[in-house]
């Protein structure tokens, strides 16, 4: 966007120089104009160089003038193109905010989430039990999530891993162990009371989750690559 207006300055520059220096010559041949000739000439003579006088000066002025709609023309362009550019660069901040590009910071609610110890749960916390917990806290207006530092995204995948008899957690493809810190920012009363409703509350069916309001805490952006291989831009395609 910089060199666009370094050109665009340019370009300005150059034409108010070439305009200045064709009215400035214009003016220099009407002083260049020998008094003594014009003394002797008749006045018919002089009528018709005035007359030439005066139409030259009437195109310094018209000129002028073009070269101030030209001016005005291209402020406003320019004006118009930072507005447009201010308007997509919001548009397009709010677009990789919603799709878990960008650091954020905001209040919200921190769930910490463990393993239980006791024998009667020995299978621990599983994939689908963090799933669900995370729309949960979609279905309460939570704007963005994260699990143990990993951004949640609409492309991000909570799965079970078993390896040699152990099952352990994949977020993001990257595991994550017990205690489970799961961040949201959101409406932090409304999260709370969603979680912690009356026997249908996440908390209130899961003992081992405990959730605590927390002012301006950071969710860190989605690290890994997002690749789209089946979805196509339709404006492109009509294009």
């Amino acid at each position: 966007m910089k060199k666009g207006k370094g050109i665009m300055t340019v370009t300005i520059g150059i034409i108010c120089f070439v305009l200045t220096y064709v009215m400035f010559m214009q003016f220099k041949v009407i002083e260049e104009t020998n008094i003594t000739q014009i003394e002797t000439m008749r006045e018919s003579e002089l009528t018709e160089k005035l007359a030439s006088w005066k139409e030259k000066q009437e195109d310094v002025e018209k000129k002028l003038e073009e070269t101030k709609r030209t001016l005005q023309e291209y402020r406003d362009k320019r004006a118009s193109n930072q507005e447009a550019t201010e308007l997509l660069n919001k548009e397009l901040l709010q677009a990789q905010t919603i799709a878990g590009l960008t650091d954020v910071k905001g209040d919200g609610v921190v769930i910490t989430y463990t393993d239980y110890e006791d024998s009667e749960h020995d299978n621990g916390i599983e994939c689908y039990q963090l799933q669900e917990l995370v729309n949960e806290l979609i279905l309460a207006g939570a704007e963005a999530i994260s699990i143990n530092g990993q951004r949640i995204t609409n492309l991000s995948d909570i799965i079970n891993i078993n390896i040699d008899d152990e099952v352990f957690i994949l977020v993001n493809k990257n595991r994550v162990t017990s205690p489970y810190t799961i961040k949201a920012i959101g409406d932090a009363q409304y999260l709370e009371s969603a979680l912690t409703l009356k026997t249908v509350g996440f908390v209130a069916r899961h003992p081992n989750a405990k959730v605590e309001k927390q002012s301006n805490m950071v969710i860190n952006k989605y690290t890994g690559t997002i690749k789209i291989k089946y979805a196509k831009d339709i404006v492109k395609e009509e294009k």
